[in-house]
């Protein structure tokens, strides 16, 4: 497909196939500043190319097994403190009565999220394991998604920096983990910025959790968080790490483009929200960066333009629940999945169910797993529309 007709020479090599540098990235980068139209219609066109003209979701319930967290991050508001009231120990019972309420509605991806290793530090942790019968969250967590097996949902657990022997142990019952590597920069660590608190968002920690998650053939969900205080090169060498991994391993089936919101709670309440059009162009550079990625923005945190990123290469929606509220966005509820069928079928694109895994990453799953989506499956390896709607 030849379609020689842009100023960039970058964009054209682009759309030719061929490789081009971290320098013609930036370049791209510092053009669509004063004019982005060549790059959005490139990551268009190449949406087009790799991902036709159907959107993909998720229908999920979020399971908040734990919210106490070793961690602190200035902007997160999932973090709760044994004393307040939004915290969240989910027992055995809870468990199953959620999974039973989302197979009523017919959710398929069971999102299982926690704190990071919450019983190194808080001792209600260690005696909610102790009550339930387990050691450890990774341990609890294994169980949890065994009864979401049992019940019919799938699982896809998001539970921070798991280590190799712990990522093997889920892999049996996982058809797809997740983490968020948010931002390779080191200077995001330092002092009065957001992740000096955050052990675990130290870039060399998440990228060797996905490194283990590569050698384990896992297939991951990962991504970026816009609007944090990084810069545009950070962003772009963000980007660059995780088409490295993805070069390397072949296991990443999806990439979230998350925008920043202040939460009123955390230290970065008076901090402005992602720029739209900065965000915008992120979102369409992903997509010039990892032309075949499934690539997604969360519906919610742009409840008033979301149908608009459609021109700009992504490919799905995530996760969509009409159960439970985004317990990291408590804010922002989900959009009704009709609406955002109707928004997307508006756009030009047909709204699809998939499940927590991508249909080309099912050779990455055990026999087992993989027989049990059979049931609602149809012939592209996504949701039968009359089981999700």
């Amino acid at each position: 497909m030849n379609e020689l007709v842009l100023n960039s020479e970058s964009l054209n090599s682009v759309l030719e196939d061929k490789i081009i540098s971290r320098e013609d990235i930036v370049e791209i980068y510092q053009n669509s500043k004063i004019n982005s139209k060549e790059l959005f219609s490139t990551a268009q066109k190449l949406r087009q190319r790799f991902k036709n003209d159907s959107v993909t979701f998720s229908k999920k319930a979020f399971f908040n097994i734990v919210n106490l967290c070793k961690d602190t991050c200035s902007y997160c508001t999932y973090k709760a403190e044994p004393n307040e009231n939004k915290i969240s120990l989910m027992s055995k019972q809870e468990i199953k009565q959620l999974l039973s309420l989302a197979k009523k509605y017919r959710c398929v991806e069971a999102l299982f999220v926690t704190g990071e290793r919450p019983e190194q530090k808080y001792q209600e942790a260690k005696e909610w394991l102790k009550e339930n019968g387990f050691r450890s969250t990774a341990e609890y967590l294994a169980h949890a998604s065994e009864l979401a097996i049992e019940e019919g949902l799938f699982p896809h657990t998001n539970a921070g920096n798991l280590n190799h022997d712990e990522l093997k142990e889920l892999q049996k019952t996982n058809v797809s983990m997740g983490i968020m590597l948010e931002n390779v920069s080191e200077r995001l660590t330092k002092k009065d910025m957001p992740h000096y608190l955050a052990a675990s968002k130290r870039p060399q920690a998440r990228l060797e959790v996905l490194e283990n998650t590569g050698r384990l053939k896992i297939p991951m969900t990962t991504g970026i968080l816009v609007g944090i205080g990084e810069t545009p090169i950070e962003v772009i060498d963000s980007i660059i790490a995780i088409k490295k991994l993805q070069e390397k391993y072949g296991n990443i089936q999806e990439v979230i483009i998350q925008n920043f919101q202040p939460k009123q709670d955390t230290k970065m309440k008076n901090f402005p929200p992602a720029n739209e059009n900065y965000f915008k162009i992120i979102v369409a550079l992903t997509r010039i960066i990892m032309p075949k990625m499934n690539i997604q923005i969360p519906p919610n945190l742009s409840p008033n333009s979301y149908q608009s990123f459609l021109s700009l290469g992504i490919n799905d929606w995530g996760g969509i629940s009409p159960l439970t509220p985004d317990y990291v966005n408590p804010e922002f509820s989900w959009p009704e999945i009709k609406k955002v069928e109707q928004n997307s079928k508006n756009a030009g694109f047909e709204l699809k169910c998939r499940f927590p895994i991508y249909p080309e990453f099912f050779s990455f799953i055990g026999k087992e797993l993989r027989g049990k989506m059979k049931d609602i499956e149809d012939e592209e390896g996504l949701v039968r529309k009359e089981y999700w709607k």
